[in-house]
């Protein structure tokens, strides 16, 4: 048996039974809680007690006759990290872009960019089953890393095959999903008129782990026509505003028109206008911060202050693992210390200087603001009772961790994905000892290495694994 096989075999064999069935009750018991909601409040030592995929209740010392039990005791506690933005068809690219920018922008670098090797090559060659490896594959690593929902920025939808594949690979990983219905190309694409029968197939009811976002870049001809599907349907719009694109001018004058609204979720926002800066808050807009990619693509610099002071919506998401990681420890210590980096020049020069991000803060960003972001907030993003039970168990014994002095400090400052022991999606167990359950890995790993060779044939792009 492959030693991953073993491990998994090991972890099952100690999980408590039944636990996540339907009218079965669980107790996670004397973990240190951070709940995310000021109502309930954190606790050095407590239980949640569940029922199904339900949270009922969190408190010290709760009663629980015949429940099975999770010892919590040397954990935290809290909700899964939540990913508004990540571009997961993407996977089995990992790396490849790691010193690669944005766009060509004729600057000696940008030989090497994302727009023409990622988009204009690599995408164009992918078949469906590419897309389902990608996807899956994706969200078990997330999954793996304590991200128990993502959306899917897939701008993959060649055909409905693809958006098929797509849906299927994210169904098969068990984890609560977002499909952005982003552009595809080639005559077989029937974006955006085919996300009516997408959203009837697959997203018909609320009450089930995937929902769907309509994808609207205002860089792609035609986009009025995927907003009016995406309200016809009642679904969040989402796209990508980046002022290098030279979407400024377009963005600024939808503002102005009123076209915006609450159901807008603004990736990046980088190198925005005043202006068109007024119109997102004005509206209630999200907006969706990918902090390391911004900061190593050449996106423009991360405008985490402008959408605090603006009082705006926001979340954090991992955008592209051709280039950068999509663990969410990396994407909240980096909104942190860039934040307080800009203002700890600011207090140094003498100047007027915003209050400076807590790792509290951050947390929130990760979890409570992307299930808002995604209108999530009512099933998932806090320890609330009547919500679902998509809850993650991080090890604070741990040799980088121990011994505990500030909860949320040690998840934001300390920890990684290796302190990542169990995550439950909706009351069930999907990692459980520091293991993925229910996945043959070494063949799902074979599976991708297999859909990657296949794209840097079809594309003709050389995979060096010693470039500058």
């Amino acid at each position: 048996m492959p030693k991953s096989a073993a491990a998994q075999a090991a972890a099952a064999a100690s999980l408590p039974k039944g636990i996540g069935d339907t009218g079965r009750r669980t107790l996670i018991k004397g973990g240190v809680i951070l709940s995310m909601d000021d109502q309930v409040g954190n606790f050095e030592s407590a239980d949640i007690l569940l029922e199904g995929s339900k949270i009922l209740a969190v408190g010290p010392a709760l009663a629980a006759e015949g429940a099975a039990v999770i010892d919590a005791q040397g954990k935290i506690v809290m909700p899964g990290f939540v990913d508004t933005h990540h571009h997961q068809f993407e996977t089995a690219l990992r790396g490849h872009l790691a010193n690669g920018i944005l766009i060509n922008d004729g600057r000696p670098e940008s030989s090497s960019n994302y727009y023409e090797t990622i988009l204009q090559k690599f995408s164009m060659v992918y078949r469906p089953d590419d897309v389902y490896i990608n996807e899956l594959f994706g969200s078990l690593s997330q999954l793996d890393a304590g991200v128990t929902t993502v959306m899917d920025v897939s701008q993959i939808h060649h055909s409905p095959e693809h958006s098929d594949a797509a849906v299927e690979g994210l169904l098969d990983a068990g984890r609560r999903s977002v499909l952005g219905y982003f552009e595809g190309w080639g005559e077989k694409s029937a974006y955006p008129f085919d996300a009516k029968r997408i959203h009837q197939t697959h997203f018909s009811s609320d009450d089930q782990l995937l929902t769907m976002v309509m994808g609207g870049e205002i860089y792609i001809p035609g986009y009025e026509e995927a907003w009016r599907i995406g309200r016809e349907l009642n679904i969040p719009i989402a796209l990508h505003v980046v002022g290098t694109f030279g979407m400024q001018p377009v963005f600024d004058e939808l503002g102005a028109r009123g076209m915006f609204g609450p159901d807008n979720i603004f990736i990046h926002m980088t190198g925005m206008s005043e202006q068109g800066w007024k119109h997102a808050a004005d509206a209630g807009a999200h907006i969706s911060l990918s902090v390391p990619i911004e900061m190593q693509m050449r996106h423009g610099t991360p405008p985490l202050q402008t959408s605090i002071d603006l009082g705006m919506s926001i979340s954090l998401s991992t955008d592209v693992e051709c280039t950068m990681t999509a663990d969410f420890f990396t994407q909240m210590r980096s909104f942190v210390t860039l934040q307080r980096m800009e203002a700890n020049a600011k207090a140094l020069a003498g100047q007027d200087y915003p209050r400076l991000a807590t790792a509290a803060y951050a947390l929130r960003t990760a979890t409570i603001g992307g299930a808002r972001g995604l209108r999530l907030d009512h099933k998932i993003g806090s320890l609330t009772p009547g919500k679902e039970a998509d809850i993650i168990l991080l090890n604070a014994d741990a040799l980088n961790v121990a011994p505990l002095n500030n909860a949320a400090g040690a998840v934001v400052t300390l920890m990684e994905r290796s302190n990542v022991d169990a995550v439950l999606v909706a009351g069930k167990v999907k990692k459980w000892d520091g293991q993925l359950l229910g996945f043959d890995i070494d063949r799902l790993r074979h599976e991708i290495e297999k859909s990657r060779d296949y794209l840097f044939e079809a594309a003709a792009i050389d995979r060096d694994l010693f470039a500058d």
